[in-house]
């Protein structure tokens, strides 16, 4: 039986994938105002990869606005940026953890949760991880260099550290990347301590520390430690966020993809 019209196109339409972002002070010519902020290589590889980006910065009333947001998505990507508030974890603030930004953390926990109950594809990055292992009810190291007595993640200047990466065999990671060493950009000065609920750990550093998670269920839930936009040579991080988006907007039209 021929598709419809409707349902060719349903098909055939790129995936919408919703990246957040932060509201900073930016300037332009005589102006000087608060607006949406993601470096570009974010919504370039997403573009790449044959996905549609959108980008989320923090709204008000964020369950509302979430729910309504998500059910123009497909997929969503938690991006890098500043700490997560230890006041969401049960911990006293470090002395070197960021000002806390309250209305990027309880947008992006709305949007998360959201795309937990909608099943939604989940592309979590850096920060996105540790946002997600908070969700999930487990917790961070504040500042690494005291936890493990390296700078090696964070190395400052905004320069990108290199590092290597053990990924397990048998997992989506794995899938996506291959099993065993893969190189990473890393810049971040913070990292999971206790795994939150229904996460498996999939990749760690050589000391030990969580580097990558995905679900323990059939939801597809990536994260990364590292930074996969900064290496234009490598999409294959966002490449299986879009196949699964697609698939997800198949499913969600009841046509085959």
């Amino acid at each position: 039986m021929d598709l419809s019209a409707s349902d060719a196109a349903a098909v055939v339409r790129r995936p919408v994938i919703g990246l957040t972002t932060y509201l900073e002070r930016a300037k332009q010519g005589v102006w000087d105002v608060r607006a949406a902020f993601l470096p570009q290589q974010y919504f370039d590889a997403v573009t790449a990869s044959g996905g549609i980006a959108v980008l989320l910065p923090p709204q008000p009333g964020p369950d509302a606005a979430a729910a309504a947001v998500l059910d123009g998505l497909d997929g969503l990507i938690l991006t890098g940026g500043l700490d997560v508030q230890p006041e969401l974890y049960g911990a006293e603030r470090h002395p070197l953890t960021d000002p806390g930004r309250p209305d990027r953390d309880e947008w992006e926990l709305a949007l998360f949760r959201g795309a937990e109950e909608r099943r939604m594809p989940v592309l979590a990055i850096c920060r996105g991880l540790q946002l997600v292992n908070v969700a999930r009810g487990g917790t961070l190291h504040q500042h690494l260099p005291d936890a493990l007595g390296t700078e090696r993640y964070r190395i400052g200047g905004g320069v990108f550290a290199t590092n290597e990466v053990m990924v397990d065999d048998g997992s989506r990671l794995a899938a996506l990347v291959g099993a065993g060493t893969v190189d990473v950009h890393s810049y971040h000065h913070q990292g999971v301590d206790r795994v939150g609920a229904g996460l498996v750990v999939t990749a760690r550093t050589d000391d030990g520390l969580v580097q990558a998670v995905e679900s323990d269920d059939d939801q597809y839930l990536v994260g990364v430690q590292w930074h996969p936009e900064e290496n234009l040579e490598d999409r294959r991080l966002f490449a299986g966020l879009v196949a699964e988006a697609s698939a997800y907007r198949a499913a969600s039209q009841g046509v085959s993809a």
